[in-house]
């Protein structure tokens, strides 16, 4: 397929050299096109060296060909990596004073944007306007990471690791709807830890790469999201805000707060049921005889306490729906309200209900589907992955088969194939039931 590399004027613009390397490697055609900023950084002759095509940043350069309205329309993908607040502002308003933005302009294929810049810039109220119009207009605009930047500076703001780009534009290649624009989604990933002392703990298997997996698709497919990565050593997805944690107490607090006000939740992480009733201060010595038992007590159960949180939020909207107030006179902007007259009555609303849809993961080693109809009852989520575990099977390889239990409908069987796979039909029935 035929790839735009956009490049522009800031420091990252090195590392798009990477990712010129791994479209190229995978047998895409690559066409680079830098602004005048970005030469300053990487010269022409790399840009041309590693795509193999001739490189400009205007469109006074070969004007027979058109190429201010060729390279976009003929396309199959424009990614700008890094994409600075210059560049996202001129996209966003529709400028065209170089040949990168007359290209986003006649583009019609998808577009990723791959923001990197200082934290005061990315958190600036014009530039979170711009991103918000360039999403809306369907363009794919990657999070930036959080992380060191140029000089001592630390924050959001980091440009995505280029590997990671590169599998959000995958995705975006192979087709991906953009059913999760604006949506807001939580997924929790990887194993949690329950300390016994300072040096040993209770644990289990869980890489952590179907919960990455479902974070980088979603942000394909344009939803902003939070990830919950316990003890995970994976390199960050794209797009995804990170917040890592060890135990399980650490994730609930971690997923409760984040889906406060998200669409969905899918529980992904493989959370220890118990933990040491005791935590030991100072390593435990060895010493002769029998060791001393370990007591265990129950962790919380984060699943049935999202659906339980969402069925008390769900009542009470309904107690309060027949209470109806007078809309102010001053236009609401809230889009219940939208197109009602001052005077009008509206149904109160509670805010930041508990999420639409919520997934749980069910890790089985016998009697998996009983198992897991038994669970998804208990739970009270919508779906239920199922999937059996054990030696080489589901936990720490690259490839899945599950079958998902619907609440009220048939079970979706996913074959053996790449975890990403899964994380696309789950997407997919998660969509479906979006309001």
């Amino acid at each position: 397929m035929k790839v735009v590399l956009g490049v522009s004027g800031g420091i990252a613009a090195y590392k798009a050299c990477e990712l010129l390397r791994l479209f190229t490697e995978s047998g895409h055609e690559v066409r680079v096109v830098p602004t005048r900023e970005a030469l300053k950084f990487v010269g022409a002759p790399t840009w041309a060296a590693l795509s193999g095509n001739p490189v400009s940043a205007e469109v006074w350069d070969d004007v027979h060909e058109v190429p201010h309205v060729r390279i976009g329309k003929q396309a199959d993908l424009v990614v700008v990596a890094p994409a600075t607040a210059d560049v996202l502002a001129r996209a966003a308003h529709g400028l065209a004073g170089d040949l990168l933005t007359n290209t986003l302009l006649t583009a019609t294929c998808p577009v990723v944007f791959a923001p990197a810049m200082h934290t005061e810039m990315w958190q600036h109220p014009a530039t979170r306007a711009n991103v918000e119009t360039l999403r809306e207009r369907g363009a794919v605009v990657i999070d930036p990471a959080v992380g060191r930047l140029t000089g001592a500076d630390t924050g959001p703001g980091r440009l995505p690791d280029p590997a990671e780009i590169f599998e959000v534009c995958l995705r975006v290649l192979r087709g991906r709807p953009r059913d999760l624009a604006g949506r807001k989604v939580v997924v929790s990933a990887g194993g949690t830890r329950e300390a016994i002392d300072p040096v040993r703990y209770l644990g289990n298997r869980s890489s952590g790469r179907q919960g990455y997996a479902l974070a980088r698709t979603a942000a394909a497919r344009g939803a902003e999201v939070t990830l919950v990565a316990a003890n995970v050593t994976l390199p960050d997805p794209a797009g995804a805000k990170i917040v890592r944690v060890e135990s399980a107490s650490e994730l609930r607090d971690a997923v409760l707060a984040a889906a406060a006000d998200a669409d969905a939740v899918v529980m992904a992480a493989a959370v220890a049921d118990f933990r040491p009733a005791t935590r030991h201060e100072a390593k435990i010595k060895k010493t002769d005889g029998e060791p001393e038992p370990i007591f265990l007590a129950k962790n919380p159960d984060i699943l049935a306490e999202l659906g339980t949180l969402r069925r008390e939020a769900r009542a009470a909207q309904t107690r309060h729906a027949d209470a109806a107030q007078p809309l102010p006179a001053a236009a609401d902007p809230d889009p219940v309200v939208a197109g009602l007259e001052p005077g009008d009555v509206v149904p109160r609303r509670e805010r930041g209900a508990y999420p639409e849809v919520i997934v749980g993961f069910a890790a089985e080693t016998h009697d998996v589907l009983a198992n897991g109809q038994a669970k998804l009852a208990r739970k009270g989520c919508d779906l239920l992955v199922v999937n059996q575990v054990g030696e080489g099977l589901a936990f720490g390889t690259p490839d899945n088969a599950a079958t998902v239990l619907v609440a009220g409908g048939d079970p979706v069987e996913v074959p053996f194939g790449p975890k990403e796979a899964l994380a696309d039909v789950v997407w997919d029935l998660v969509a479906a039931r979006l309001p």
